[in-house]
């Protein structure tokens, strides 16, 4: 997929993590962001940063709740992590919410 900063005629071309990264750096570190306020910071349309958001929400780097986008902490990203590559954990997260796995009887 070729991404474009500014017009695709007159526009630089980047790969998606080159654009991710940049997107990346508009999420303030303290609070969160509109995707309407990145859109605007950025100078990018929404269907381009909402394509990075998803991308960065699967890395574990970002959370998203509705419209505000907020940047994961390392510890909230590596507990994420570790919820999504260990399916014998005694405890699942849900909507940032930590609850003990029922047993199955």
């Amino acid at each position: 997929m070729n991404n474009y900063i500014g017009l695709p005629e007159k526009g630089i071309g980047v790969r998606e993590e080159d654009l991710d990264w940049a997107i990346y750096h508009h999420i303030p570190e303290n609070g969160g962001v509109t995707t309407d306020d990145l859109a605007a910071s950025t100078g990018l349309e929404c269907a381009l940063i909402d394509a990075s958001l998803e991308r960065l929400e699967r890395y574990l780097l970002i959370r998203r709740a509705g419209e505000t986008v907020r940047l994961l902490t390392i510890q909230e990203s590596l507990i994420e992590c570790q919820c999504r590559h260990t399916p014998d954990l005694p405890f699942v997260i849900e909507n940032g919410v930590i609850k003990a796995k029922r047993s199955e009887e």
